[in-house]
């Protein structure tokens, strides 16, 4: 796996989200700033008692700055509609700032490729600063790379979906966030549902519950 310096040295001395956000623009902790068009960080309240995280920002994220906005998002916005959550009283964000992808033929394309391993651990830092920040109640992973980023890597979505569990032991009560432990629930990401083949809507239904699921904690 591949090494990078990571985001640590870039996040500034204050942490709230203003500064975060705006540091994080200068992030060159890894190698997909290079090809992304902008960092994408998170948005939302900064006492939500919820917050989701997905994997990355994807295409129409990466050109407008803000997450969940192409049609993921849009599902997403639906999905919590659905289950009675207010979008404006949570916090969304994903385990990775910038969006990587491959072009398809003809260079104009931009198709999503999942991020390392690597990749996903050089921009934790901003990842639990953010947490450190909003300090919520309840996480939502949104899909397996932001469980793995929070949960451990040998988390498995297949074996722990919808179950409350907790971050991972390197950082629940550690120097990192100090006393933030939130119940933490895995789910699909929208992207998930977008792409079902068999049944498109039984899997927006099981997001739907999960979401509502995680929303009875609070």
């Amino acid at each position: 796996m591949v090494t990078y310096p990571g985001a640590q040295e870039y996040l500034p001395d204050t942490l709230d989200l203003l500064s975060l956000a705006t540091a994080s623009r200068g992030c060159r902790g890894c190698d997909l700033f290079k090809a992304a068009e902008r960092t994408v960080f998170g948005a939302g309240p900064d006492d939500a008692r919820m917050m989701l995280v997905g994997e990355q920002p994807g295409n129409e994220e990466d050109l407008s700055g803000e997450p969940f906005v192409g049609p993921a998002g849009r599902l997403l916005d639906k999905a919590l509609e659905d289950a009675g959550i207010d979008r404006e009283t949570v916090y969304v964000t994903n385990a990775v700032k910038h969006f990587r992808f491959d072009r398809a033929a003809g260079g104009k394309r931009r198709i999503h490729k999942k991020p390392s391993g690597g990749q996903i651990t050089a921009c934790r830092p901003w990842l639990v600063a953010e947490l450190d920040v909003v300090r919520p109640d309840i996480v939502v992973c949104l899909g397996a790379t932001a469980a793995q980023a929070l949960i451990g890597k040998n988390f498995k979505l297949t074996e722990h979906r919808g179950e409350v569990m907790q971050l991972g032991d390197d950082l629940r009560g550690s120097d990192l966030l100090g006393r933030v432990d939130p119940a933490v629930v895995a789910t699909i990401h929208p992207s998930a549902a977008l792409r079902a083949r068999v049944d498109r809507e039984e899997a927006f239904e099981s997001l739907v519950r999960d979401l509502q699921r995680a929303a009875g904690l609070l």
